[in-house]
């Protein structure tokens, strides 16, 4: 169910994807990227592995560098699941997208708790600006397990502030109409806005 909830998020939020010029400088294949996220609820670390995920990680880059992540909220929590956020505002209106990037879910990274993973829709390779925060261990979502074969792609690791992720995937949720389509709900909205105010690229000289 949780898989199915997964998927269908990333349906209702993903609209239409401007394709405009990536420019995100090469990483270095052997360097993990550390980023700093700052949330109303504290600050998350997380090390983005570009070695086994590059594009995912100069995808996430890209965003950050462009300040696109800034003033996203966490639009859905589900506990004991996961935390999405990143495409959307304050007002639960979807950001303008880059292209999608290829689904890297064969890395060997597995959907574990604390791990950060690219959200998509049921198309394997439609994964843009949203990511979510695994609060589980959700092996089901991993390429070997996977219902459709695919999996989702992890791309990193919190590896501080889990007491900020914790807090996260306890708040109150309902479901609110979708801005963009006011005739269907979003589920598992929280109640209280969990809003992303920066994230930044540790020691990026763009960032």
């Amino acid at each position: 169910m949780n898989y199915r909830a997964l998927c269908a998020t990333g349906a209702i939020v993903l609209g239409s994807v401007i394709a405009v010029a990536n420019a995100a400088d090469e990483l270095k294949a052997d360097a993990a990227v550390t980023v700093e996220m700052t949330t109303n609820l504290g600050t998350v670390v997380m090390e983005l592995d570009a070695q086994k995920a590059p594009q995912s990680v100069k995808n996430f880059v890209t965003y950050a560098r462009k300040g696109h992540y800034n003033d996203t909220v966490f639009h859905r929590v589900i506990e004991g699941f996961m935390a999405q956020g990143g495409g959307l505002d304050k007002f639960l209106k979807e950001k303008p997208t880059l292209a999608p990037v290829p689904n890297e879910a064969a890395n060997g990274l597995k959907n574990a708790k604390y791990t950060v993973a690219m959200a998509r829709t049921s198309d394997p390779n439609s994964a843009t600006s949203q990511f979510f925060i695994n609060t589980g261990d959700n092996h089901f979502l991993n390429r070997d397990e996977a219902e459709d074969g695919y999996g989702y792609a992890v791309f990193g690791r919190v590896v501080k502030g889990q007491e900020v992720v914790d807090k996260i995937n306890e708040v109150a949720t309902q479901p609110q109409p979708n801005p963009a389509f006011p005739a269907m709900l979003m589920r598992d909205v929280p109640v209280e806005p969990i809003v992303i105010t920066s994230v930044k690229i540790l020691g990026d000289k763009e960032g």
